[in-house]
C-alpha cells in the first residue's frame, strides 16, 4: 500500500494544513499514510458552524436525511474492498474480519435509514382528574442539537458509524474525533459524506492529540458526549463534560459460563471465537471462562487443542485468525499482566509468547481474582478458564467484577436462563453463545464501570433527541 496523504474534513469540507500523523502498518510498523491534525481553533470553527447547522439540520425533510444515508450504503458497497484493506493494515485486523467489519458498517447505516423516516411520538391523553378536563397532549422527539464523539481504535468503521448514522438519521450535526492510531476509516466515511447535501457544517471528522482535544468534552456548545475507549478516560471525560448529556461505552472483562448441560463442541467453537476474534481487542471478547466442574477437563482440552492450532501472523493473509495487537505499548501491558499471573500461581495452559505486536493465542487456569488477568480488561488474545460447582456461584462470579458489559451462557435449562437474565448485573445476557455476540440495531452498553447508555441505532436516537410535549386546551364552549 503506498504512502497517501488524507486531509480532515472541517464542516464537511476536506481540509490539508499539515500531515503530522503518521499511520503505520500494525504488523509490518511501516508508515503507510499521514493524515491531518486539527488544532484548538480549527475544533472551535468546527463546533461553530455545528451550531449553525443545528437549525438546517433539523429542518431536513427525513426523507433527505434517509437518502444522505442510503448514498452511504451504496458508496462504501463501492468502496469495501478498500475499506477492508486499509482497517486491515491500519488496526492490523484480520483480512476476513475487517471484511466482516465494513458489512457492519453498510449494516448500520441501512437500520439508520430505515429508522430515519420512523421517528415516532404519542398521543397522550391529560384529562385523567378534574383540573385537566379539556386538555389533551401528544409529544415527539426533536434533535438534541451539536453533538461531540469520540470513538476507539478498535472497530474505527463500525463505532463511528454507530454515532454518525443516528446523528445524521435525527438531524444532529457533530464533530467526530477519531482515534490516531486507526483514524483512516472514520476520514473516508467523511469523504463520502462529503458527497451528499448535508448543511454546512453537518459534520467534522477531526484527528488530534489528545491533549488538545479539550473542547470536543468542555464546549458547551455541544449538548452530547458519546465516548467509546477506556473506563478512566470515559469518567475524567464525564467529569469535565459540564452540563450536556453523556454516554459512555467502557468495555469490561465478560465472562461465559457453561453449565453441565451445554454441548460441549458448540461451546467450545463460540468460545474459541468469542475469546480470539481480532487478537481479543473487542469490549465483549471473551475473557472468563466459567466451567462446571462435571465438564472442566474435557472442555478444557477441547479449548487447549483449538487454541494451539489457531494460526497468527500478517493479517493480510486469507488464513490468519490473530494477527497483532495495536501497539508494542498495549504487548507490553499483556505480557506483564500474564507473568503476573503466573507469579502468583496461575498456569500457562498454552500460549503465553510474545513478539514484537504478536502475541500467542493464551488460555491460563488458576488466576487468582485480585490479578489484572482476571479484575481488570485485558483486550488482547488470552482468556482464563475456571471451574464452578453450582449455577448460583457462578453467577456470583460474573458480577464479581467492577465492570458490567454482556455475558454468555452455555445452558439448555429455560429456569436458569431466567435466573441468569434476571441475576447478572450486565447490559446485555446471550444465552447458548459468547458474550461476544452483537447484532447493530439491538441495545448495546453496559453497567457499573462500563459506562452509561446504549448504542444500538433506535436506542442512540433516543439519547440524540429530547422529548418535546405539546398540550392543548379547548376552551369551554360559549353559550
Amino acid at each position: 500500500m503506498p504512502e497517501i496523504t488524507y486531509p480532515y474534513y472541517l464542516a464537511n469540507r476536506p481540509v490539508q494544513p499539515n500531515a503530522d500523523l503518521e499511520v503505520a502498518d500494525k504488523y509490518t510498523g511501516q508508515t503507510v499514510a499521514r493524515v491531518a491534525m486539527a488544532d484548538a481553533a480549527a475544533i472551535d470553527e468546527a463546533i461553530g458552524m455545528a451550531v449553525e447547522a443545528a437549525a438546517p439540520m433539523r429542518e431536513m425533510p427525513a426523507f433527505e436525511r434517509q437518502a444522505v444515508l442510503e448514498h452511504c450504503v451504496a458508496r462504501f458497497r463501492q468502496r469495501f474492498d478498500e475499506l477492508a484493506l486499509s482497517l486491515c493494515i491500519e488496526g492490523g485486523k484480520p483480512i476476513k474480519d475487517s471484511r466482516g467489519e465494513v458489512m457492519r458498517l453498510i449494516d448500520t447505516f441501512k437500520i439508520a435509514a430505515e429508522e430515519s423516516v420512523n421517528l415516532r411520538g404519542e398521543v397522550l391523553p391529560l384529562d385523567r382528574s378534574v383540573r385537566a378536563k379539556g386538555y389533551w397532549g401528544m409529544w415527539k422527539r426533536v434533535p438534541i442539537g451539536p453533538c461531540s464523539f469520540i470513538s476507539p481504535f478498535n472497530f474505527p468503521l463500525n463505532l463511528a458509524a454507530h454515532k454518525i448514522a443516528p446523528a445524521i438519521a435525527v438531524g444532529c450535526p457533530f464533530v467526530l474525533k477519531p482515534a490516531s492510531l486507526t483514524p483512516l476509516g472514520a476520514l473516508i466515511i467523511g469523504e463520502i459524506l462529503a458527497e451528499t447535501n448535508l448543511p454546512e457544517g453537518a459534520f467534522s471528522i477531526l484527528p488530534c492529540r489528545r491533549d488538545g482535544a479539550d473542547l470536543f468534552t468542555t464546549d458547551e456548545r455541544l449538548k452530547l458526549l458519546s465516548f467509546t475507549g477506556s473506563p478512566e478516560v470515559g469518567w475524567e471525560l464525564k467529569a469535565k463534560a459540564g452540563k450536556k448529556k453523556v454516554v459512555l461505552e467502557l468495555g469490561g472483562n465478560a465472562a461465559v459460563i457453561v453449565d453441565e448441560d451445554a454441548d460441549l463442541d458448540d461451546a467450545a467453537q463460540r468460545i474459541l471465537i468469542g475469546a480470539f476474534y481480532q487478537s481479543g481487542q473487542s469490549c465483549i471478547s471473551v475473557q472468563r471462562i466459567l466451567i462446571h466442574e462435571r465438564i472442566y477437563e474435557p472442555l478444557k482440552e477441547m479449548l487447549v487443542a483449538a487454541t494451539r492450532a489457531i494460526k497468527a501472523g500478517d493479517p493480510k493473509d486469507e488464513d490468519t485468525f490473530i494477527g497483532p495487537v495495536i501497539s508494542d505499548k498495549e504487548a507490553n501491558r499483556m505480557e506483564s499482566w500474564i507473568q503476573s499471573a503466573v507469579a502468583k500461581g496461575a498456569k500457562i495452559l498454552c500460549g503465553g509468547k510474545r513478539d514484537g505486536r504478536m502475541l500467542d493465542a493464551t488460555l491460563l487456569e488458576n488466576v487468582p481474582r485480585d490479578e489484572p488477568m482476571y479484575a481488570e480488561e485485558f483486550f488482547g488474545p488470552a482468556a482464563l478458564l475456571a471451574p464452578f460447582k453450582h449455577f448460583d456461584d457462578a453467577l456470583a462470579e460474573v458480577n464479581d467484577s467492577r465492570y458490567g458489559l454482556q455475558a454468555g451462557v452455555f445452558t439448555r435449562d429455560i429456569y436458569k436462563a431466567h435466573k441468569a437474565w434476571d441475576t447478572l448485573e450486565v447490559g446485555g445476557v446471550i444465552i447458548g453463545d459468547a458474550p461476544s455476540w452483537r447484532v447493530d440495531h439491538m441495545p448495546y452498553g453496559g453497567v457499573k464501570d462500563s459506562g452509561i447508555g446504549r448504542e444500538g441505532i433506535r436506542f442512540a436516537i433516543e439519547d440524540m433527541t429530547e422529548i418535546r410535549l405539546l398540550a392543548l386546551r379547548t376552551p369551554p364552549a360559549r353559550t
